[in-house]
């Protein structure tokens, strides 16, 4: 099978396409699955960039979200047949295979049923972003209809799905983009209020939109800067979740607003092997086909590239200004 291998830590040219031998079934449960399609996200750049997640040798497979078909199960299979789509976050973080190639294995257990009317590319452009945006907005955020959300860089793969979420949850949605295209997208997905971020100041724009309350959860998938400022915009006894390491802060007006501090990390259950905590990851993905089907939740490309181009769609995320998910075609 033809795979992107990671040869070695350092820029995208360490990504050579080579061919392997495919995977084999080895334990009853697993199942096998020829892939269609491979979602490329921020973390398969920083493990690039900085080294596996497991003290395990290079070279390795990365890709965390895939889709495709199952074309073999082993022989306590219960949940899928031969011919089933098939979508998932698995592997790629170092220690099992990821999805930068032909084919991979894995136990049933992680994987669920693609929408029926989501192609491959859609399939694979969401589970780790969906993972995350449903753990930070109800899991961390404890987010309910008729709520105000502020959801920062609302463009990106993480805000897009992150908005139409909270729309279906029934909550108002702010969000911040850099330009007028961004606003048409965030608009199209369900977002009640624009905020240009290069034009207004965070705290006058979200001042202006909720009356002086501030929004009663924010969720931050920029950085420590965002972070800070969001700390002000959120609401007395309100919600600030961040994916990222907020750094040195001073918290004390998080203190005088009584703030729920959250943080997300969805890779947290695959890289402990918490697996009632993954379970909710395939409840999570199992509702969202739902979604999908229902014509709720859609997908935002804002790439498509063949396998052999992996190297070019990690410099397209590295440039830190592409929208909606790259993905990477079989």
């Amino acid at each position: 099978m033809k795979a992107i291998v990671m040869t070695a830590v350092g820029t995208p040219d360490v990504l050579t396409l080579q061919d392997m031998a495919e995977p084999e079934i080895t334990q009853p449960t697993q199942i096998k699955v020829k892939l269609q399609a491979a979602g490329v996200n921020p973390v398969d750049t920083k493990i690039r960039r900085n080294g596996l997640l497991y003290d395990r040798p290079l070279p390795a497979i990365l890709g965390c979200d895939g889709a495709g078909i199952v074309v073999e199960t082993g022989s306590d299979v219960d949940r899928f047949k031969v011919g089933d789509k098939v979508w998932f976050c698995h592997g790629g973080l170092g220690r099992e295979a990821g999805n930068y190639a032909g084919y991979n294995v894995l136990d049933q257990r992680w994987a669920a049923l693609m929408p029926n009317t989501f192609s491959y590319t859609e399939a694979a452009a969401l589970p780790l972003v969906l993972i995350t945006a449903a753990g930070a907005l109800f899991g961390r955020g404890g987010l309910a209809a008729g709520q105000t959300v502020l959801i920062h860089a609302g463009a990106g793969g993480v805000g897009s799905v992150a908005i139409q979420l909270a729309k279906i949850a029934g909550a108002r949605v702010l969000t911040t983009v850099s330009s007028e295209q961004k606003a048409e997208l965030v608009k199209k997905l369900g977002a009640d209020d624009v905020i240009f971020y290069r034009q207004d100041t965070l705290a006058d724009a979200v001042d202006r939109l909720t009356d002086g309350k501030g929004a009663d959860l924010v969720f931050d998938t920029v950085g420590p800067d965002v972070f800070k400022d969001s700390i002000g915009v959120t609401a007395y006894f309100g919600r600030l979740v961040t994916l990222l390491d907020p750094g040195a802060v001073n918290l004390a007006e998080a203190r005088l607003r009584n703030l729920l501090l959250g943080f997300e990390l969805m890779l947290t259950p695959m890289l402990k092997d918490l697996h009632e905590a993954r379970d909710k990851h395939i409840d999570i993905l199992n509702q969202c086909a739902g979604y999908a089907d229902q014509g709720l939740l859609k997908a935002h490309i804002g790439a498509q590239l063949p396998l052999a181009e992996a190297a070019k769609a990690h410099e397209m995320i590295e440039t830190g200004h592409t929208t909606g998910k790259i993905v990477l075609s079989l």
